[in-house]
């Protein structure tokens, strides 16, 4: 399948700001509007945090419990971005507010800071079977959706999202790979809204299903962390079933966090060559690919070694280092997704209709059935 030149829609484009009507070329006003559009976003993103720690104390003890410390933020940045994006629209004040929605630096600064919470000795802690395991299933999931997006003639950015999110770990393999193929920011928040919508009916289904299979602790929760596509989920689900699912669920999903750079930079050399005009003499070379290569890629494997070489050899309490990044990660995420509320523009996805979310739904049961399999061969006889 083709693949078109990116838009000015897409993920990257963002880091210029939109064009300007005439009554803000004049720089002072540019950034007095500029000021008052980022006191939106972090007004929307302190909101979201409040709404983050409050939604589960006052549903504790109600049916809505296990929903609501399921839900994670970026649902409630994207909902208030979309209700801000709505009330502004309204207002006249969008499209003047529109330089402070700066989503691309936004995401890609979260992205990196991301790296600090994923460590590489976690694979030299994790099991063997927990190694094969994320390799097997990334591969085979991300191959299917992909495969299948192609045969119902998605776009191939959009098929690269909905397979790196369905395949890795949602919502956070969804941002590695829009930056690595420039997706548009609709694209995104699709993705990021099927995640959703997929992850929390699974927080409760996975551990009925395992009842019913009669799977172990240690194949329950390989099989939860290698399906369930959201970190919050994956604990929600594990500790419904026991202690040793959860901490099982946990090893495997952080294991397939670590794929999400791999598939990034596999996305980037791919789309690097498949735009390329035909013809060998044509074809970039690797100036070419360093010119596309999502550079924040780089930074994610740095701030990882880096936060791998601080928790094994700092003084003290190196936990606290680690927990001050995972809280500026979670800020800038926040941020972003409450940009990508304010700035969507629902004419793309009506264009998209209704097969990405098909395409979502069997390659979520294909990881179910082939997660299945891979979890009571690979941890059969596998204890704590």
């Amino acid at each position: 399948m083709s693949v078109e030149r990116p838009s000015v829609e897409s993920v990257d484009a963002s880091d210029s700001p939109p064009s300007s009507p005439p009554e803000r070329r004049n720089p002072l006003a540019l950034w007095s509007w500029t000021a008052v559009g980022l006191a939106v976003v972090l007004g929307l993103a302190a909101t979201t945090r409040f709404l983050e720690s409050r939604v589960p104390e006052l549903a504790e003890g109600t049916a809505l419990a296990g929903f609501a410390d399921a839900v994670e933020y970026p649902v409630y940045a994207i909902v208030l971005g979309l209700l801000g994006n709505l009330i502004l629209s309204l207002l006249g004040l969008r499209d003047r507010l529109a330089p402070a929605f700066r989503t691309e630096f936004l995401i890609k600064t979260g992205l990196v800071l991301l790296g600090s919470t994923v460590l590489f000795d976690v694979i030299v802690r994790a099991a063997g079977p927990a190694v094969l395991q994320a390799l097997a299933l990334v591969t085979s999931v991300f191959l299917f959706t992909w495969w299948l997006g192609g045969r119902v003639g998605l776009d191939d950015r959009l098929r690269a999202l909905l397979a790196s999110s369905v395949s890795i770990c949602g919502v956070s393999a969804a941002i590695a790979a829009a930056g690595a193929v420039q997706a548009r920011r609709e694209q995104l928040a699709y993705t990021a809204g099927l995640v959703i919508l997929f992850a929390v009916p699974s927080i409760f289904l996975l551990p009925w299903l395992v009842e019913v299979f009669g799977l172990s602790g240690a194949q329950a929760g390989a099989w939860i962390g290698g399906n369930i596509d959201t970190t919050a989920a994956v604990a929600a689900s594990g500790a419904i079933v026991g202690e040793e699912a959860l901490q099982i669920a946990s090893i495997v999903k952080s294991t397939q966090n670590v794929l999400m750079g791999v598939v990034a930079v596999l996305l980037t050399a791919y789309f690097a060559v498949k735009v390329a005009p035909e013809g060998r003499a044509n074809r970039p070379g690797v100036r070419a690919l360093w010119d596309r290569f999502p550079k924040f890629v780089l930074g994610f494997l740095i701030a990882s070694v880096v936060a791998t070489l601080w928790a094994d050899n700092a003084p003290g309490d190196a936990q606290a280092g680690l927990d001050t990044a995972k809280a500026l990660r979670d800020w800038f995420l926040i941020a972003a997704f409450t940009s990508i509320g304010l700035e969507f523009k629902a004419g793309s996805l009506r264009e998209a209709g209704w097969r990405p979310i098909g395409v979502f739904a069997a390659a979520t049961v294909f990881n179910l059935v082939v997660g299945l399999l891979l979890a009571v061969v690979l941890f059969r006889g596998v204890t704590l």
